[in-house]
């Protein structure tokens, strides 16, 4: 049982977001854009306790924030962490990845488990109770979709709405909208479904900012939660504090 504050920090390409655990519990959640640096470094001088940092942000930004913060503990993919790594290239496991393993390793019951998280990218990761982490799939989120899209194409328009559409859109907007978000919903269900016939005893845990936007709650294996990778983060801390 940890007795003071902690600071969990998950510097993403996003957004950062700081945790703060009291007793080991999760009791708040803030988040700041990563494009402006001044707004965390002023909630780091207010608030007093341990900082850990996880950072996919540059090697000066991350240097920047640890330079704030006297004592912090940057916390990357080398940690001690409580399950074996089953992985061909080790170094290029990204830190949020292996925070989700943590924790669906930590709570399954199943012989498996499964990480999905729904943000920027679309990651599914894997767990085996004795096996240790096994591996995954990466591809592209709402946005970069969107990008990808217009980026490529000389006519197509850039497009942010999330919000599901009809199937068969009625102009290009929602054509290409309908593309998107059911082409993610019937991938990461049809995945999903891949997974279940491969691996019978399996439970999923589901998290990401875009997680909500999707029809995958529906079934007794599944359990969301939005705080996953911060919750797993901290897990890690805690065995290398």
């Amino acid at each position: 049982m940890q007795n003071k504050t902690v600071f969990i920090i998950d510097a993403g390409n996003s957004s950062i977001k700081v945790a703060r655990f009291e007793r080991d519990r999760l009791m708040q959640v803030e988040r700041f854009p990563s494009y402006d640096l001044s707004q965390i470094k002023g909630f780091i001088t207010k608030n007093e306790g341990q900082y850990a940092l996880s950072s996919v942000l540059s090697e000066e930004d991350t240097d920047e924030i640890v330079a704030a913060i006297p004592g912090i503990l940057l916390l990357e993919t080398d940690a001690k962490i409580n399950l074996k790594i089953n992985y061909g290239t080790t170094n290029t496991l990204g830190m949020d990845r292996l925070c989700n393993a943590v924790y669906a390793f930590n709570r399954t019951k199943t012989d498996h488990a499964v990480a999905v998280d729904i943000g920027t990218c679309i990651k599914f990761d894997i767990v085996h109770k004795t096996d240790g982490y096994i591996g995954g799939s990466i591809s592209p989120g709402i946005q970069l979709r969107y990008n990808a899209l217009n980026d490529y194409t000389g006519k197509l328009p850039l497009l942010s709405n999330k919000t599901r559409s009809e199937l068969v859109g009625t102009s290009t907007n929602l054509s290409i909208q309908s593309g998107v978000m059911n082409g993610i919903n019937a991938e990461i269900n049809s995945t999903m479904e891949q997974y279940r016939k491969r691996f019978s005893s399996l439970t999923f845990f589901v998290t990401g900012g875009d997680a909500q936007n999707f029809d995958i709650l529906a079934k007794n294996d599944i359990f969301a939660d939005e705080n996953l990778t911060l919750i797993g983060l901290y897990e890690i801390y805690q065995q290398n504090a």
